[in-house]
């Protein structure tokens, strides 16, 4: 059935790509401390208490994270490729600038994650909860989110392309100064906008979602409704 964008003269709506990881056989992860501009390939790091170290500008490819801890830890520019991480949990993870692509985010636990800057391509993120994502600046191109919650993200300025919500609780975003590009809304319940109301000529939502968003989308508009 082809998908249609609300207020787009019918235009379709691409849906995005989604990674497909095929991990080959994985080595364990030695321990120890992770290195800035660190190389991993084809290991599994499980249940690594990664807290507080600093792997900025590492490159991990075909590898596994899995149920690590990654409170505070430092991965700004660093490199996901063809890469699972599943069960991540922590505060303040900074991932600035960092690249995603071909990746798989499963049943994180993350708090005040910092993606500012970060471009994420061919991403799932399935499952779990995410409080204060900063996307500011991002780019993301298909990219879906899939039975998540998350709790006001920040994509303010960032460029989505082929970006899905799919079964996704999406609280207090910000869209303030963003792009979008074929971004499908309508499986985000709720959706709550706090900003950017008037960056969604790109998006697609429901009629119901319409009905919610209208008293914010009158009050940006200047409309006084009695």
């Amino acid at each position: 059935m082809a998908r249609r964008a609300a207020g787009a003269g019918g235009n379709r709506v691409k849906g995005a790509r989604r990674p497909e990881v095929r991990l080959p056989p994985l080595q364990p992860w030695p321990g120890g401390e992770l290195a800035p501009d660190g190389d991993y390939d084809g290991l599994e790091f499980r249940e690594a208490d990664l807290a507080g170290q600093d792997g900025a500008g590492a490159r991990f490819m075909d590898c596994a994270l899995r149920e690590c801890a990654v409170a505070e830890t430092g991965l700004s520019h660093a490199r996901f490729l063809d890469t699972v991480l599943h069960g991540l949990r922590g505060v303040g993870t900074d991932l600035a600038e960092a690249t995603f692509r071909d990746v798989e985010l499963t049943d994180a636990r993350l708090g005040g994650t910092q993606l500012h800057g970060a471009v994420l391509e061919r991403v799932v993120v399935h499952g779990g909860k995410i409080d204060y994502l900063n996307l500011r600046m991002a780019r993301l191109r298909d990219v879906v989110f899939d039975s998540c919650v998350l709790v006001e993200p920040d994509f303010a300025g960032a460029r989505l392309e082929r970006v899905e919500f799919v079964n996704c609780s999406l609280k207090g975003a910000d869209f303030g100064g963003a792009t979008l590009v074929d971004v499908d809304l309508r499986g985000a319940v709720p959706l709550e906008i706090t900003r950017g109301l008037d960056r969604m000529s790109g998006a697609v939502i429901s009629t119901g979602q319409l009905l919610d968003l209208a008293p914010a989308l009158a009050a940006e508009l200047g409309i006084t409704v009695e």
